[in-house]
């Protein structure tokens, strides 16, 4: 990486999460005209939208969204450290429609008929189609912690879906005493973006040194290890070392109930005082999943790890947090890759062809101060056994690295962010 220029750094992300995740350059096809449907904005249905159009102009590709604009959860965090605002991780739908003449519907996803193969609409609108994605994101297991549900994330907020919630959070962050102590609660594997808490925890820590010092960050986590866990911590004890404490599940950590009214949460029968509680609940598929009859005993969707079609309904595709999809990360580079494989399938299927050999990537960078950041990559590919990681190809970042690669791996997460949000919403 060394050797690579920024700007060349920057484009192969963009190229590589588009072509390399195909095992082909382009697919030549005829006019279709085949209906198809994608339910969800976010990072896989958004890029599949897009990228259904860009490999056969002519299908009818309609996109349902309830939300005018889009805010991503990468780089919310950055954005409660104070690096960002929330203008920088708006995006809306105007060049999907305008570019790409994908039709958009903002409404809501009411139900599914799977055998007559409409979807229907909360404003009562019924559509039909030929194919069917979902890329419902995920929802929350409310009340599997003790007292936290839907009216208590207006006082503990989760801010695992970013808009309104990042807006709430950064600012009881802000009126927050100096001296107060913020409750990080990150749920049992598998749940939305691994890293996430973590880097959270190290961005309100950047905001509390500068503006709070005498605050302090609890992760009271309900695992023994999490994503990138090394370099993290060695990030924290050098920036950190009275900031953030991390408790792990087998040590009392794993948080059982809340209070709201008292701002406390009972972790190992210890119940703590905070002045901000970021709870983020135990997660499973988005709801329209579970009512459509496709989620397993688990709460998540069995997909065919090639195509992403279901394995519970013909002609219904998955993709994104709400999937199985093997190895691979619940995140939303993966969902973009993912949602890139499945309208390549998807075309392909339409017209009697098949698509090559898949790979996909992920790629996640983590910031840990604004020039110090840290990343994991991976490539994936299907085997006996789903989607396997590729051995040798990605990894996460050494831990001896100089301070310069970690500069340049800050930089980096901003190139990819601005990358793949331009190829995606253009």
């Amino acid at each position: 990486m060394n050797n690579i220029s920024r700007r060349r750094f920057i484009q192969w992300l963009g190229s590589a999460s588009a072509l390399g995740a195909l095992g082909a350059p382009s697919l030549a096809l005829p006019n279709s005209k085949a209906r198809i449907i994608v339910v969800g904005g976010g990072f896989g249905g958004a890029t599949c939208a897009n990228y259904l159009k860009r490999f056969d102009p002519s299908l009818d590709v309609t996109l349902i969204e309830q939300s005018k604009q889009f805010y991503t959860c990468p780089f919310s965090n950055a954005v409660l450290g104070g690096l960002y605002d929330m203008d920088f991780i708006r995006h809306d739908y105007a060049k999907l429609q305008s570019k790409h003449h994908i039709k958009l519907i903002q409404d809501k996803a009411s139900t599914i008929d799977p055998v007559k193969q409409t979807v229907r609409t909360t404003a009562g609108r019924t559509l039909s189609y030929d194919r069917l994605v979902l890329s419902p994101g995920i929802d929350f297991r409310w009340n599997a912690i003790e007292g936290y549900d839907p009216a208590a994330s207006l006082i503990m907020p989760h801010a695992w879906k970013a808009g309104e919630q990042t807006v709430l959070l950064r600012k009881q962050l802000h009126e927050m005493r100096d001296g107060g102590v913020v409750v990080i609660a990150p749920p049992a594997n598998p749940f939305r973006c691994p890293p996430g808490p973590y880097e959270r925890a190290s961005m309100i820590a950047h905001y509390l040194k500068q503006h709070k010092p005498r605050s302090k960050v609890l992760i009271l986590d309900a695992k023994d290890q999490f994503s990138k866990q090394t370099l993290f911590q060695d990030a924290w004890d050098e920036f950190y070392p009275d900031i953030i404490e991390w408790v792990p599940g087998s040590q009392g950590g794993r948080v059982t109930a809340v209070d709201p009214k008292h701002m406390t949460v009972t972790a190992d029968d210890e119940r703590i005082k905070t002045d901000v509680a970021n709870i983020i609940p135990p997660q499973l598929a988005g709801d329209i999943a579970h009512r459509s009859g496709l989620t397993n005993d688990q709460g998540w969707c069995p997909v065919n790890q090639k195509t992403f079609e279901s394995t519970i309904y013909k002609n219904v595709h998955v993709i994104g947090d709400a999937s199985i999809a093997g190895k691979m990360p619940k995140s939303g580079f993966a969902a973009s890759s993912q949602g890139k494989v499945c309208a390549a399938e998807i075309v392909a299927a339409l017209h009697g062809d098949t698509v090559g050999t898949s790979s996909w990537v992920n790629t996640c960078y983590s910031l840990i101060t604004p020039d110090y950041g840290i990343s994991v990559a991976a490539v994936y590919r299907l085997s006996d056994e789903g989607i396997v990681g590729v051995k040798g190809a990605g990894g996460v970042g050494p831990r001896d690295a100089p301070r310069s690669t970690r500069r340049m791996e800050a930089i980096y997460a901003e190139g990819w962010y601005r990358s793949i949000t331009a190829d995606i919403f253009g």
